[in-house]
């Protein structure tokens, strides 16, 4: 029997706290704080939305996250959501739905209106009854909600206004009349996203490039994963000066890149590659350097 199929724009909907959604929050070496601050923000909405609901400063349940790609946006809200829901499981599930932004465009004059309009208006109101709790992670948001002062002529600049009103009129309406749906939406070009979007966000996280030290932290966690299935790697995930000098050579990379590091470095030779055990300092460097 076939799964149902999801609705129009929808890639994904599970219910949360659920184990197969472990492990990207952990996975992501962000700087202090930082994800402290996310998971506040996300329990605030999602136990207190109602009550905030009330404030002339009205939230609107909006987080965006912002940087160059590969920076960890997209799986550290993945994992947001995950500890969102169990913070909150004491109050109820959490439904979790993945919107797919590029579903929306259309070359039809007023098709991509009708279709945010529906999601927000109808699919999300609809699915959010169903838990206590609501979360949608927007990814590349700058599709879902383009900036009009950018409108390109040549783009039926029309339909972009009008279909980016449609999501800022729906956000508002949730906001309102569903204060405990909370939306992650990430974006690697901050400028291609609606000025009144930005507006409407509770919170903004901007992501640089990993520094060095940053770096440091992720092959060391690279390199204390592998150890755990190869015991004879430990030394290599506690050697900080290694750790050092293949930060120094990868000044410059984004994080996916930097955890690519360890998989790079297990094909420089063919040895290596029938037994990872055999990892060493050489092949790291050397996949630093490629």
């Amino acid at each position: 029997m076939s799964a149902p199929a999801l609705p129009e724009g929808v890639l994904s909907l599970h219910a949360l706290p659920a184990g197969h959604h472990d492990g990207p929050w952990d996975h992501i070496v962000t700087p202090p704080g930082l994800k402290e601050r996310l998971l506040a923000q996300s329990v605030l909405t999602l136990l207190h939305g109602r009550r905030l609901a009330t404030l002339a400063g009205l939230p609107h349940g909006l987080i965006v996250l912002a940087g160059p790609p590969g920076t960890g946006k997209t799986t550290l809200a993945r994992g947001l959501a995950q500890e969102a829901a169990l913070a909150v499981a004491a109050e109820g599930a959490t439904t979790f739905l993945e919107i797919d932004p590029h579903a929306f465009p259309s070359e039809l004059l007023g098709e991509s209106q009708r279709a945010v309009s529906h999601l927000l208006r109808d699919t999300i109101p609809e699915l959010a009854m169903r838990r206590p709790h609501m979360i949608v992670l927007i990814d590349e948001v700058e599709a879902f909600a383009v900036a009009r002062s950018a409108a390109s002529l040549a783009t039926n600049p029309v339909d972009v206004h009008r279909a980016t009103d449609a999501a800022l009129a729906g956000i508002d309406a949730i906001a309102a009349g569903l204060p405990r749906v909370l939306f992650v939406t990430t974006t690697n070009f901050l400028a291609g996203v609606d000025e009144a979007f930005l507006s409407r966000a509770d919170l903004v996280v901007t992501f640089d490039l990993p520094d060095a030290g940053t770096i440091r932290r992720i092959v060391r966690h690279s390199l204390h994963e592998l150890a755990a299935r190869w015991p004879s790697l430990a030394k290599l995930a506690e050697d900080e000066d290694l750790h050092a000098q293949v930060a120094e050579r990868c000044a410059g990379w984004d994080g996916r890149r930097v955890r690519k590091l360890v998989l790079t470095a297990l094909a420089q030779r063919i040895e290596v590659a029938r037994d990872p055990g055999l990892l060493t300092p050489d092949d790291l460097l050397a996949a630093a350097g490629s």
